[in-house]
């Protein structure tokens, strides 16, 4: 049940995070630094994409990492932990509580720490890439550092006790937590579930260190000098962009060189044009990056910002969550099904719990609700920001629904009695992905 919790709160939190802006618009639009606005930032990058991650390290943990990652009392712990300090971080903003907020945060770190010692102690015999190991590890070391920046922010605002610029400061734990914390652990899970998506071969060259090690230079380098408003601002901005520059190319030598892929996949398989819509997103947020590294100060680089983070967070992080949830969510419904079967027969495929016509119309809803949602927060523009939240949030409904037709798969008597139970193997396993 497990990572259908995680992800049920997911959908919900990112429901309500488009909600929030349909409902005031006016009132999140302009300068990006203010409360109501952090807090749906958090209800996407914590309530979105976090509980997204820890919700499939169950299911690519014994497939993917080829690791197992049963849950027991101590995860439940973690989650319940996870999801009332979100529901307290998001409340507090929405009130200025910010001492409230802290706390709530401190319940958010300690459930994904939680999540994170158990990964990383099952990683150790894991028999895939050191790379990927890395990343993972890496990114559960960068969420402990920005959930401290984080903790530590909420009490500034009550006690006024850190030195340097807020809004810096506020920037700098911006970055590590979406550098450092969710783009490494999108990476390192991509070296491996991509193959498996496209059909093609793991990655197991050397390169794949390269980017862990130039991603965690960038975001650190990115966090303390952003705090120091330092000159090396673009220089650490450029190596973050060499990373992410490394790890992309390795999806595209994988679509030259895939096979052929599973005979019940759908077609066209919007998972997969999820994914590299989300990489063309993260180009967009890695040129608007670079500007606002090497420019001033200005009204235009602040409007630029607002584009920047649309286009990181919800059209590159979010959207990827997005697509990869295509694939696990099929996958997820057909094990979980497969536990309570009592006909050992075998019958259908996993994947025909996702309508391709919803896929297809979330599809579009993606592709025009991102660059309208980034435009008409950055030029202020209130009916184009509307009509991309609007966007955005039937894209969000559609997946919703999807999630639970394959809930409702995995959970009637009647299509857990079609399938029988598996081991899942690393063949069989990219065969149905």
């Amino acid at each position: 049940m497990l990572p259908w919790l995680y992800f049920g709160c997911a959908w919900i939190s990112l429901a309500l995070a488009f909600a929030a802006i349909l409902w005031d618009p006016r009132g999140v639009a302009g300068f990006f630094y203010h409360a109501r606005l952090a807090g749906i930032v958090h209800l996407v990058t914590l309530g979105w994409i976090t509980m997204s991650i820890l919700g499939a390290l169950y299911v690519v943990g014994p497939i993917a990492l080829r690791m197992p990652m049963p849950a027991g009392r101590a995860d439940a712990l973690a989650f319940a932990s996870v999801v009332t300090g979100i529901i307290g971080m998001v409340a507090h903003f929405w009130i200025e509580q910010f001492g409230g907020m802290a706390w709530s945060g401190l319940m958010v770190a300690a459930g994904i720490l939680l999540v994170g010692a158990r990964v990383v102690r099952q990683l150790r015999h894991a028999p895939i890439h050191g790379a990927v190991k890395l990343h993972i590890r890496l990114a559960f070391g960068n969420i402990a550092a920005a959930a401290t920046a984080g903790v530590l922010l909420g009490f500034d605002k009550v006690y006024h006790f850190l030195p340097g610029y807020v809004l810096a400061n506020v920037i700098a734990h911006a970055h590590l937590a979406a550098i450092g914390w969710v783009s490494m652990m999108v990476v390192g899970i991509a070296y491996r579930m991509l193959p498996m998506m496209l059909a093609a071969r793991p990655p197991q060259r050397r390169s794949m260190y390269a980017s862990a090690i130039l991603l965690q230079t960038g975001a650190t380098g990115l966090f303390v000098t952003l705090i120091l408003q330092s000159e090396w601002v673009a220089f650490f901005a450029a190596t973050t962009v060499a990373g992410f520059a490394v790890f992309v190319a390795h999806p595209v030598v994988m679509l030259m060189r895939r096979g052929r892929p599973a005979v019940h996949l759908p077609s066209p398989d919007y998972a997969i044009r999820h994914v590299f819509l989300a990489l063309g997103s993260l180009a967009i947020s890695a040129v608007l990056g670079m500007i606002l590294a090497v420019a001033d100060m200005s009204d235009v680089t602040l409007r630029l910002a607002l584009a920047y983070g649309v286009f990181g967070l919800v059209g590159f992080l979010a959207q990827v969550v997005a697509g990869v949830q295509l694939r696990l969510l099929p996958l997820l419904a057909w094990f979980t099904a497969a536990r309570g079967a009592a006909d050992r027969g075998n019958h259908g495929s996993p994947h025909a719990v996702i309508s391709p016509r919803l896929a297809a119309i979330s599809f579009i809803l993606w592709l025009w609700g991102v660059p309208a949602l980034a435009v008409g927060f950055a030029l202020d523009g209130i009916p184009l920001l509307t009509a991309g939240a609007l966007a955005l949030e039937a894209a969000v409904v559609i997946g919703a629904i999807q999630a639970l037709r394959a809930a409702q798969h995995a959970f009637s008597a009647r299509c857990a009695q079609s399938y029988r139970p598996v081991i899942p193997t690393t063949a069989a396993t990219t065969a149905g992905m």
